[in-house]
Formats: C-alpha cells, sequence, structure tokens
C-alpha cells in the first residue's frame, strides 16, 4: 500500500511540474475561444491496480483514443472514449485484457485545465483464460488533465486518473486503478 501511495504522489508531482514548466514557457495563454469544437486525442495509458486487484496483477499497459464535441462556448465536452489495456499477472499468471468504451463529459473551469467523468462498459477480451465470469462490466473514471499547447489546434494532453470497474467474477471484489493518461490531441 504504501509503494502505490508514493507511486500516486511521485506521479501527481510529475504531472504539475510538467503543467508549470510549460505554463511558463507560453508566451500566451491559450483560451477556450482557441479551442477546436471538435477534439480528437490518441495516446498510451499506465495503470497501478488498487486494493485487492493488486494482487493478481502488477500493472497495466494500454492505449485509448477519444473525441470530444463542445456543446457549451468551447468549454464543456461530451466525450466519447475506447481504449485497450493489459494487465500483468504477478507469478506468470494470465494477463487481463480489457475494453473500455465509454462516454462522458469534459469541463474546462480554467484555460486548458480540466476535470472529465465518463462511464461505461468495460468488456473482458479474454473472459475464459482468467476466469471471469462476466464478460462486461460498469466502468466508471473522474480524470483531471491539462492540454499543453504545441502550436495551432495541436496540445500535448497529460492526465491522471482513476478507474473503477465492477466485478470480473461472480461474488469477487471490483477492479480500481489509478492512470496515467498521455495522448497527442488535435482539433478539426
Amino acid at each position: 500500500m504504501k509503494k502505490t501511495i508514493k507511486v500516486g504522489v511521485a506521479a501527481i508531482a510529475l504531472f504539475f511540474s510538467v503543467v508549470t514548466a510549460s505554463r511558463a514557457q507560453s508566451t500566451q495563454p491559450k483560451s477556450s475561444s482557441d479551442r477546436s469544437s471538435i477534439i480528437l486525442s490518441v495516446g498510451p495509458d499506465a495503470n497501478l491496480p488498487l486494493g485487492d486487484f493488486k494482487n493478481g496483477f502488477n500493472w497495466s499497459i494500454g492505449g485509448s483514443i477519444q473525441g470530444d464535441f463542445a456543446i457549451v462556448k468551447r468549454s464543456l465536452y461530451v466525450s466519447v472514449n475506447a481504449g485497450y489495456d493489459n494487465f500483468y499477472a504477478v507469478h506468470n499468471g494470465t494477463n487481463l485484457q480489457l475494453v473500455p468504451v465509454k462516454a462522458g463529459f469534459k469541463y474546462f473551469p480554467v484555460a486548458n485545465l480540466y476535470v472529465q467523468a465518463l462511464a461505461g462498459v468495460s468488456f473482458v477480451a479474454n473472459k475464459s483464460d482468467v476466469g471471469a465470469t462476466n464478460s462486461a462490466v460498469f466502468a466508471y473514471s473522474p480524470q483531471v488533465g491539462y492540454l499543453i499547447p504545441l502550436g495551432g489546434k495541436n496540445y500535448l494532453d497529460a492526465g491522471a486518473k482513476f478507474e473503477g470497474d465492477g466485478k470480473f467474477v461472480t461474488g469477487g471484489t471490483q477492479s480500481n486503478f489509478l492512470g496515467l493518461h498521455v495522448a497527442y490531441t488535435f482539433g478539426l
């Protein structure tokens, strides 16, 4: 548990260091009017299991694609997200492969800082291999992040999230994890 907390604190500190450094190098801040009304992003995700979930899996690497569509003054967006996560099993067990599909909202309270809430379904791609009794479970994911301007309508999206997935095995426990997300983001 202490190791997970230390990794989480280090990840959050690194995230805010990158955000602070990028703002210091920016010649002028980007405003919401500079963002496109349609934003697409693609990038890798890295996750650390929490609670009982970490007893069976060490970590995860994956990726996701996301589309954001402005509904209120380019500060509130509807988001759709799909991805793939491979959780590496402890002690040479079978890896867990998930395909999350979620939708929700992304809100920019100031400049390029955002909060996001997604909910949907996480499909187990290798249900029979891992002995799961459910092939799909409810998933929810709050996230906070920052769009680092790269020029034009291009950004680097850096975010930290918590994700909660339902029970893959009847009578089991929920599968929760912390994640870091970095994506190349561009507006249309």
